[in-house]
């Protein structure tokens, strides 16, 4: 075995008798590599494995020589070394430490299986079940956990979760939601929503129970689904149009004047520290900002290579101010106020449009308002599910 792959120490000898020595350290049966001879007689150099240097030191103490240490080298000297350098013994024994304790815990959680449940609200429900950054892998695979995570989502049919290293993939299956559709069977009628005075009146399918001219009142059926054949009742889904005039009454009310941005005055920066739940504020005060400064806000986290994003996130605010100078709005005019009136009430109509109208506008305590009056024709009949009934009227 050479000397160069294993631990050595390398020996300055000095005896009267030198080649004596030599041999009294070979007859123990000990190797010796790279002999040199020193400045006189008397002494020599060698190497020796670190085992051995105790026997030839013993050896040399009975025959009266003396040896003493040159150098080490291998791992005996490393070790030497890192004694010495305290700050990375203490590094080197946090990595051991890491690498035994963090494939025990989970600090990345995915979803799969989810269709229409986003992944964010599973992992919010997750969340109030106990699941969190850093926990421990034998507690987030417990069937409690799942049991937990059932309960308090009812639109989960099965879950399970899985962990692969530090990422945790939480599995699920929705619950298969059955839409209803309208049975054939079903009967439905045509109720008024708005009270009104029928203007025209179309049936397609059912009974028709008013006439052209006549006022109805809101939640009175228009066209029956039920129809009489004398010994027996027909009932179907009722089908067609009924348009009405009706009457609306509509109050706009709008600030008189406002105020407009002007030039920019200043900008301020704020930042802040997100870790988990928790943030810390690098700057004083509330962070409330006054009517006339635009807020900006952005946050960033911090993303391991493949897309893993760590509770990390930095924070920040710009707040720049402007001036701002006080204007009359133009809702002095009535003019906004009536197209705006107009606009919501097409809005709220099913179909129709405004016949005529009756406005009062004005300002007053600072506010501007629209008072109006409008005569409309529109389609005031909605569909209403009725019971259903047998064939012998019950």
């Amino acid at each position: 075995m050479d000397v160069k792959f294993t631990d050595r120490v390398t020996v300055r000898l000095i005896s009267a008798d030198v080649g004596s020595t030599l041999r009294a350290i070979n007859e123990r049966g000990i190797r010796l590599y790279d002999i040199s001879a020193g400045k006189d007689a008397m002494t020599c150099a060698f190497a020796v494995r670190s085992a051995d240097f105790s026997a030839i030191e013993a050896i040399a103490q009975r025959r009266g020589d003396a040896v003493t240490v040159i150098s080490k080298s291998g791992a005996f000297r490393s070790v030497a070394r890192l004694r010495k350098r305290s700050v990375l013994c203490a590094g080197l024994a946090i990595i051991f430490l890491l690498t035994m304790w963090l494939p025990t815990r989970v600090f990345f959680f995915r979803v799969s299986g989810n269709k229409s449940l986003p992944a964010n609200a599973i992992l919010s429900v997750a969340e109030s079940c106990g699941v969190r950054f850093g926990m421990s892998r034998r507690a987030l695979r417990s069937e409690k956990m799942k049991n937990a995570l059932l309960e308090s989502a009812p639109e989960l049919q099965w879950a399970g979760i899985n962990t692969a290293g530090c990422v945790a993939t939480i599995s699920v299956r929705e619950r298969q939601t059955e839409t209803k559709k309208g049975s054939v069977n079903t009967v439905s009628s045509l109720v008024a929503v708005r009270d009104g005075v029928i203007s025209s009146i179309t049936v397609e399918r059912g009974s028709g129970l008013c006439a052209v001219g006549q006022a109805v009142k809101a939640g009175q059926v228009l066209i029956s689904g039920y129809t009489d054949c004398g010994l027996t009742i027909r009932a179907t889904q009722a089908q067609g149009e009924v348009y009405a005039e009706t009457q609306r009454e509509l109050t706009v009310i709008a600030p008189a004047s406002g105020a407009q941005r002007g030039e920019q005055t200043a900008q301020t920066k704020k930042f802040a520290l997100i870790l988990g739940k928790n943030r810390i504020n690098f700057y004083k005060g509330s962070g409330i900002s006054h009517s006339s400064c635009v807020k900006m806000y952005s946050e960033s986290y911090l993303t391991l290579p493949g897309g893993f994003q760590l509770p990390i996130g930095f924070v920040t605010e710009t707040c720049v101010e402007y001036e701002s100078t006080e204007t009359v709005s133009a809702t002095e005019d009535s003019t906004a106020l009536e197209e705006f009136a107009k606009n919501y009430l097409s809005q709220q109509m099913v179909a129709g449009q405004i016949l005529a109208s009756r406005l009062e506008s004005g300002v007053e305590e600072g506010f501007a308002y629209l008072r109006g009056e409008y005569a409309c024709r529109e389609m005031i009949g909605k569909v209403r599910n009725e019971e259903s009934l047998d064939s012998y009227g019950n």
